[in-house]
């Protein structure tokens, strides 16, 4: 191990730093094979990411529909009634469907619940 001074061969020095080395690399590669492995964490992990994502989408749609919904009103309010009830009629000629549907709604709501009173 050491020459006749007492010094350190090199050789041996330097076969020393790689193994040293060597074993550092093992041990990062033995933690990043265990972090692949741990499903729960990996699990977990996916969960919070994917919950940020949710968040982050639903703050964007929040702030459009907020928007959408201030520029409709700005334009209901400066809307005269009149021509309100023009476009609605306009909309519903154009597309009874919507409107159909909601009276058939209401019927049926309403034969529900004198059904449920008549049995009483």
């Amino acid at each position: 191990m050491t020459d006749t001074n007492g010094a350190a061969k090199p050789d041996l020095v330097a076969l020393r730093e790689d193994i040293r080395q060597t074993r550092a690399d093992l041990g990062e590669t033995v933690q990043a094979l265990a972090a692949r492995a741990d499903v729960k964490a990996r699990a977990r992990e996916q969960v919070q990411e994917t919950k940020q994502r949710v968040l982050t989408q639903a703050a964007v749609m929040t702030g459009r529909v907020r928007e959408a919904a201030a520029d409709a009103a700005g334009r209901v309010r400066e809307t005269p009634p009149r021509e309100l009830a023009h476009q609605a009629g306009v909309r519903v000629r154009a597309n009874p469907m919507p409107t159909v549907l909601v009276i058939a709604g209401i019927a049926a709501l309403a034969g529900i619940i004198l059904v449920v009173r008549g049995r009483r």
